[in-house]
């Protein structure tokens, strides 16, 4: 097996094989603290630089309840804002992407700002008595860039830096020429599914289910597919292809049409890689192309999957039809993967479930939900606290474990 160039951890010969208790996955107080200790604190990519190629160009990104904006200014810089008018609370863009032309104008009474966030002016200022612009500019979020995607924090969190966080993939991101990509023709993709969002990572944590439910990756690199842990948050899964003839249409093809990619490192080389970041988010590669999803909470009971894609710019003809080749067959591993994930979820609330008992394949599981319980350690409880005492009981918790240390 090709040799990875960052180190890994290890399955233990002996671990605890349990889950997370079934009450995690439609309880409203722990969605809540979710929210508060977790969403809103971690990293979250939302594009890459070049969805925004001009002054004037923005994205926008919600997360239960708070509304991002991000924009090229006119000095090419990139920042993030909330999308908050900071006289009513309006959102000043409205959509998923779009161009201001000089000045941000906030579609409920007039203020404009300038495309660093500035306020330039409220209409009949007058009215408002004295009142200093500087004190009424748009709220700034937290924003890095790593290898050309932008990532963004509403709360100051546990997480470092993400050059730091994501320092063991620095090699493959700029082997693959991230910092270069663009946009797709087509935009990017969002489904809403009737599950919490834990069970649509349950489901992605882990390789065991590939052989029988996912026929297209089984036929592309189910035999040498492996997942790979690592420290801080972060795991890698990789499958290599054309070692056999493909079975399938799609995949036959795409392995016969893929062009060679000699300028990649060995273990890149004839890959579909995958790099994951807690709590919520993957990007995955070929070598025709890159795409980020993500699974955004919306209530305890609906998730909804959503994410972007990317080409190499100077695409050529049997790259292009490699990478709607590897679309399909990631499509349909897609929506074999949401039926999963809702047959997951169901049992969650069956009197007959008795939890999880992991492979030494689905340790992915194990890791993520260790770091949620690192998090908030009321979900170290087999038995759900009462509704309202959850989040009572997690600080107990918290403060018990930090008086230990």
């Amino acid at each position: 097996m090709t040799q990875l160039p960052f180190p890994t951890v290890s399955v233990p010969n002996d671990w605890d094989r349990k889950g997370l208790p079934a009450w995690a996955y439609h309880s409203r107080a722990l969605f809540a603290l979710e929210r508060e200790k977790l969403f809103l604190t971690h990293w979250q990519v939302v594009g890459h630089v070049s969805n925004l190629p001009n002054p004037g160009d923005w994205l926008t990104y919600d997360l239960l309840g708070e509304r991002a904006m991000v924009m090229r200014g006119k000095d090419g810089v990139v920042r993030a804002f909330h999308n908050l008018c900071r006289h009513r609370g309006a959102r000043v863009v409205d959509g998923d992407a779009g161009h201001c032309k000089g000045a941000i104008v906030c579609p409920f009474h007039g203020w404009v700002y300038n495309l660093d966030g500035t306020l330039r002016g409220a209409a009949q200022p007058t009215s408002f008595g004295e009142m200093k612009r500087e004190d009424f500019g748009l709220k700034p979020i937290e924003l890095q860039v790593f290898h050309g995607f932008l990532f963004i924090r509403f709360a100051p969190g546990p997480q470092p830096d993400i050059a730091t966080l994501f320092a063991p993939f620095d090699a493959d991101f700029a082997a693959y020429g991230m910092q270069d990509v663009v946009p797709v023709n087509t935009p990017g993709w969002s489904t809403d599914l009737p599950v919490n969002w834990k069970s649509v990572r349950d489901v992605d944590n882990e390789g065991y289910h590939v052989a029988l439910a996912h026929p297209g990756l089984q036929d592309l690199y189910g035999r040498t597919y492996r997942d790979h842990y690592l420290e801080n948050g972060l795991s890698m899964s990789i499958g290599w292809f054309g070692d056999v003839p493909g079975k399938l249409w799609s995949v036959r093809h795409y392995a016969g049409i893929s062009p060679p990619r000699p300028d990649l490192p060995q273990h890149l080389q004839r890959a579909w890689t995958y790099y994951g970041l807690f709590p919520n988010q993957v990007f995955s590669m070929t070598p025709e192309g890159v795409q980020f999803y993500h699974d955004i909470p919306i209530t305890e009971g609906v998730t909804r999957l959503t994410g972007k894609a990317y080409r190499w710019p100077n695409e050529a003809r049997a790259q292009r039809l490699a990478r709607y080749l590897a679309y399909r067959i990631d499509r349909a591993t897609s929506v074999e993967d949401q039926q999963l994930s809702i047959w997951s979820n169901e049992s969650m609330r069956s009197d007959a479930f008795e939890g999880f008992h992991l492979s030494d394949l689905e340790y992915g599981l194990r890791c993520h939900h260790d770091g949620l319980r690192s998090l908030l350690p009321v979900l170290t409880l087999d038995k759900s606290p009462p509704e309202d005492r959850i989040a009572a009981v997690n600080e107990e918790m918290t403060c018990q474990i930090a008086g230990r240390e």
